[in-house]
């Protein structure tokens, strides 16, 4: 009997043991839901990649408040998930408050940078390179003079999108006719297809045959429009090529899908501290496959690929919107 509450108490310690040293990671997506077919479908992507290939499993959850934020990271620390990984700048201030009380817990954050902290991993894109280069394929895909862009929530980094993707249409034609607009002020900005159809009709009106959607899930109805209208789109974050085959020019790459990988596989011992993704990194970039491939001349590819080289040169600055909050090459 004594033999075999020994042996049964080393079981349980082993089991205890075994437990604590392989922590579950835990995702929290950001409002529009994980299969906004844009930035949180991209993270999903990588956390179904990540679980595929380990067998691991891993939390999640998908926010349908603001309220929600600061309870969901508290809720998988005191449940012990390692790392957690946030999607959104929103989680930046929820972060800032909930990460000091748990030290030992390391925090992922997709789309912050501005953070101090030791125990959070920042991960940034550059988002203008990518941008740039779906501008210079919008500008010679466009037969009118006239592009357009089309952004979700109005805050700078989706201006930073728009900076870009101006700068990379001009590099092109100097003289072509760039139009903007933003979806809304709010979080509700990302997932309102309804306003992306209408902004998509009235930029339409004004001679715009090719235009680019960075706006979540509202994004799909800027693609939906356009398709319907006979028009060019390009797609954001996830390869939305398939959504509208042949009418998609082509989707600027966020990987954001690769940042969640590395974190996952990383698990509790991912490096901690401040990271941008760009061309260099392989961070961003266009979309090409079998649904735009007829739309996608040798010479267009030819310029990408030249100015992808330039930017990763150093010979092409992009102009950041960070730099001083404007874009000489777009006006919002």
């Amino acid at each position: 009997m004594t033999l075999m509450k020994s042996l049964m108490g080393a079981a349980a310690a082993f089991a205890l043991t075994a437990g604590a040293a392989i922590a579950e990671p835990a995702i929290i997506f950001d409002l529009g839901g994980k299969f906004d077919k844009s930035f949180n479908e991209a993270a999903h992507n990588g956390a179904q990649r990540w679980a595929n290939e380990t067998g691991g499993t891993y939390r999640e959850i998908e926010l349908q408040s603001e309220a929600q934020r600061e309870q969901a990271l508290r809720r998988f620390a005191e449940a012990g998930a390692n790392p957690i990984i946030t999607m959104g700048f929103a989680m930046a201030d929820p972060l800032a408050a909930v990460a000091p009380d748990y030290p030992d817990t390391k925090f992922v954050a997709v789309d912050v940078s501005w953070l101090d902290a030791p125990n959070i991993r920042q991960v940034s894109f550059a988002e203008h390179e990518g941008s740039y280069l779906v501008g210079i394929m919008a500008a010679m895909a466009s037969k009118t003079g006239t592009v357009g862009f089309i952004g979700g929530m109005d805050i700078p980094l989706i201006r930073h999108f728009g900076c870009g993707y101006a700068q990379g249409a001009k590099s092109v034609n100097p003289d072509i006719n760039v139009v903007a607009n933003m979806t809304g002020t709010t979080p509700a900005a990302w997932n309102d297809p309804v306003k992306g159809s209408e902004l998509t009709k009235a930029q339409i009106s004004q001679g715009a045959d090719v235009i680019y959607a960075a706006a979540g899930g509202t994004g799909v109805g800027v693609l939906q429009t356009a398709a319907d209208e006979g028009i060019l789109s390009i797609g954001v974050d996830s390869n939305q090529n398939h959504l509208h085959p042949g009418k998609v020019l082509t989707s600027m790459l966020k990987r954001v899908d690769v940042a969640v990988y590395d974190a996952m596989k990383a698990g509790e011992n991912v490096e901690t501290g401040k990271f941008t993704m760009g061309l260099a990194e392989d961070g961003v970039g266009v979309a090409m496959d079998e649904n735009n491939a007829p739309l996608v001349t040798d010479e267009m590819m030819a310029a990408v690929e030249k100015a992808r080289q330039d930017i990763i040169d150093g010979k092409v600055k992009v102009v950041s919107y960070y730099e001083n909050d404007s874009c000489p090459a777009l006006q919002f």
